[in-house]
């Protein structure tokens, strides 16, 4: 069970080698291959899918789960998993792919179905199961996996096991409270066990209490005259977290003095290093890292990362390149291409992203969307347009490439159309502060409907009154209204949460109009030395103080 959780996104290149019960679905296999071929992936997973609804053939339906799988078609996967389902009642792959993707459509009472059956099919306990879930629950929608485990765990109260799981997937969705009432049940139900105590004191951590997380892990330490390295290396993070990086180093040189051969806490001290700006050190770690065969894909990407701050651009490259899975693949690849495309090698840079995605179908549109950026950087716009509305037709759900498409709408000049791509946004997700915040501001910046930007903006700010762009956003619309005191004292609110030269060029907008010239001066003095070559500070130096301030 716990090998097929990790191993369920794997990859099954194109072509089936047997033979088919009719030419029909041969024809749909060859489209479908056809499209893939052309990365026509919709066509492609479409195509599998009423292949496999047309065979008899397991093999068939297993392909066309993995392919819609792969390139995020959830639909077509999940019928396709069905349809596997029927032909193979006694896969635990096709029913594991169901599970999923029932919790990716938002069926999460056929998703708890599905896993609880699997959970069942095992000899092991399905409590002491659950905690193997977590991990690959771990990289599905949060909130959406929280609610899963809950329901899967409720007929299990007397089990610790079953608490330290939802207790997990309540971390994970960010309910602190609840992690720390599950984490305390499983520590009452087996005080010995030491995973709930260490994430008991990760969730204070989230509660904003770092002190007493710090204080609660080093006892764990303290009172055990044989500490567990795992009690160390949790100590070392939250200590990281808070910017003790020489005290968490201490930590970690302590559990590679006792056990040399633990890569998480080289992996940890080579991050370390690695903030510290000890570079050489970092270096020799991640290297020392790779030897060991573990977590290779940090290691490239953090060797990428020196090797890229030391201008060693080549080099880099080829580092960021063979980060090919985990949480940085997608980073790697454009910071790959923007080094390729600063040196000179546009087409290049293009290239790259084409072929990574070729290679690596689960990031496939990633890729796409990666070369929608870079082509908008190139001012290559008509071409960058045609990649974000392929992104948008493959990915409806991504607020980001709507947003994406909206902005490079705005940079091509085309106001209305931009406008119109903000609205389906913020139609299609009413209560996202990013979305409400990107109309909001593009209606007062750029037009005279600033009662409507006012509402929108406080609405967005409503939902995330912590934001330094909504409250950039804020300031910005007062100003237009004409409230220029308040619209300073915002603007200045943002700026001091984050120095940003849009916020910096609007603060000197602001005080010019107000005719406070010599703070003007000196705000944009002060931005210029950080952002010397921002064009909006440019602007407005050459609008305000032509003649120097």
């Amino acid at each position: 069970m716990g090998c097929l959780l990790l191993a369920l996104a794997a990859w099954a290149s194109p072509g089936l080698a047997q033979e088919h019960e009719s030419e029909a679905v041969d024809d749909r296999i060859l489209k479908a291959e056809t499209a893939l071929e052309q990365r026509q992936y919709r066509v492609a997973a479409s195509e599998y899918r009423k292949a496999a609804e047309q065979s008899d053939s397991i093999e068939v339906a297993r392909q066309a789960t993995r392919i819609a799988y792969s390139y995020g078609f959830n639909e077509d996967a999940l019928a396709s998993a069905k349809r596997w389902q029927e032909l193979d009642r006694e896969s635990d792959e096709a029913l594991l792919y169901v599970g999923q993707l029932q919790l990716r459509t938002d069926d999460l009472r056929g998703a708890r179905r599905s896993f609880k059956a699997l959970l069942e099919r095992s000899d092991e306990p399905v409590d002491e199961q659950l905690i193997n879930l977590t991990p690959f629950l771990a990289r599905e929608d949060p909130e959406k996996a929280d609610e899963l485990m809950r329901a899967l765990a409720k007929p299990y109260r007397k089990s610790a096991s079953a608490h330290y799981a939802v207790a997990v997937m309540a971390l994970q969705a960010g309910d602190s409270k609840e992690a720390g009432r599950r984490s305390q049940i499983a520590i009452e139900l087996e005080p010995e066990w030491l995973k709930p105590k260490l994430l008991y004191a990760r969730s204070l951590m989230l509660e904003g209490d770092a002190d007493a997380a710090i204080d609660y892990t080093s006892r764990i330490v303290g009172d055990d005259a044989d500490p567990d390295p795992e009690a160390r290396l949790e100590l070392a993070i939250m200590l990281l977290s808070v910017g003790r990086d020489d005290d968490a180093l201490s930590q970690v040189n302590q559990i590679l003095l006792e056990q040399p051969a633990r890569t998480d806490a080289l992996r940890l001290m080579a991050i370390i290093n690695f903030r510290l700006e000890h570079l050489d050190a970092a270096r020799d770690d991640f290297e020392d890292l790779l030897s060991t065969g573990r977590y290779t894909m940090d290691a490239f990407y953090y060797l990428g990362r020196i090797a890229d701050r030391r201008s060693e651009h080549k080099e880099a490259v080829e580092l960021y390149s063979r980060v090919t899975q985990g949480k940085n693949a997608v980073v790697s690849q454009r910071r790959a291409a923007g080094i390729l495309s600063q040196m000179g090698e546009p087409e290049a840079a293009l290239e790259h992203l084409i072929e990574f995605g070729n290679q690596h179908p689960n990031h496939a549109v990633d890729m796409i969307q990666a070369q929608a950026q870079l082509l908008a950087s190139l001012e290559r716009y008509d071409e960058a347009l045609e990649q974000y509305d392929r992104v948008v037709r493959y990915r409806p759900d991504d607020e980001g490439a709507a947003l994406g498409k909206a902005e490079l709408l705005l940079r091509m000049g085309r106001l209305e159309d931009s406008i119109a791509q903000y609205r389906v946004a913020v139609e299609r997700w009413p209560d996202s502060a990013m979305s409400l915040n990107a109309l909001g501001y593009t209606l007062a910046d750029r037009t005279d409907q600033y009662r409507e930007a006012a509402r929108l903006i406080k609405k967005a700010l409503a939902r995330d009154p912590d934001s330094a762009a909504i409250i950039d956003s804020y300031g910005w619309v007062l100003y237009r209204q004409g409230e220029y005191d308040e619209a300073l004292e915002q603007l200045e609110r943002a700026y001091k949460m984050f120095r940003d030269p849009e916020v910096a060029a609007h603060i000197v907008e602001v005080l010019w109009k107000m005719e406070r010239l010599e703070e003007a001066g000196q705000v944009l003095e002060e931005a210029e030395l950080d952002f010397p070559e921002n064009e909006l500070l440019l602007g407005i130096r050459e609008r305000a103080f032509p003649e120097g301030p």
